[in-house]
């Protein structure tokens, strides 16, 4: 189950967003795994928490955002920076829009590290920066619509939902792996999600009140302030 689309578009040419994804797919194809001298590269520019926690390579606070573990890795990220990053870069502008990436992706790294300070093993991905912007698209748009693909065994079907259900989902799993999974232990770094999407709702939220608070979802009904695109519907299809 994961987001395809929203119902959201923009009426901008959402040039940081392209840019971000341009940057990631670069990258990974220079440290691809099986490469000596990316696999050397990409060890050099992650981020290890027990080294920021002794004050050492703290460049990878930020060089770690545009490594990739895999092409998964790499293509659900950009997935989801893709289907939600426009509409806030037409919120905040591109400056604005970008000094918000960064720091949401600190503060995701931040969280990790709080969680694993003595682990050392690396921390690579965009997830905590692209949870930050999934976090500010909660505030501003609560009841915009996303579609799930949902794949089960032999079907797969579209359902379309607010975004604060499949968000508010989203987050509440990252909580829930955060508190059951060892952190120092590798894998999903679910404090790295978690942090930055409540750090996106954090750093969205002065924009969010200058907006009028909840007033503003009141004017608006939690949803963008244009008609919302409509989508042919894809059929449940079964595979044999």
């Amino acid at each position: 189950m994961f987001p395809i689309r929203d119902h959201n578009p923009s009426s901008i040419r959402p040039i940081v967003t392209w840019t971000l994804i341009a940057i990631n797919i670069v990258i990974y194809v220079l440290t691809l795994p099986g490469s000596q001298t990316g696999s050397t590269v990409w060890a050099y520019l992650a981020l290890y928490p027990l080294a920021i926690t002794n004050n050492e390579l703290l460049y990878g606070l930020l060089t770690h955002m545009f490594l990739h573990a895999g092409f998964m890795h790499l293509a659900g990220n950009m997935l989801f920076l893709w289907i939600f990053g426009d509409n806030l870069e037409e919120q905040m502008g591109r400056i604005g829009f970008l000094a918000f990436y960064l720091l949401a992706g600190l503060a995701a790294a931040g969280a990790q590290i709080a969680a694993a300070p003595y682990s050392d093993i690396p921390m690579v991905g965009a997830s905590g920066a692209i949870a930050g912007v999934m976090g500010g698209y909660l505030l501003l748009f609560p009841r915009a619509k996303v579609d799930i693909l949902v794949i089960f065994i032999v079907f797969f079907k579209v359902f379309t939902l607010p975004a604060w259900v499949m968000l508010g989902l989203w987050f509440g799993l990252q909580v829930f792996g955060g508190f059951t999974v060892d952190g120092a232990g590798g894998g999903v770094a679910y404090w790295a999600h978690a942090g930055g999407f409540f750090a996106g709702v954090v750093l969205a939220l002065p924009m969010f009140l200058r907006r009028g608070g909840t007033a503003f979802w009141r004017r608006t009904h939690g949803q963008p302030p244009h008609p919302q695109a409509e989508y042919t519907r894809i059929p449940r299809v079964t595979r044999r």
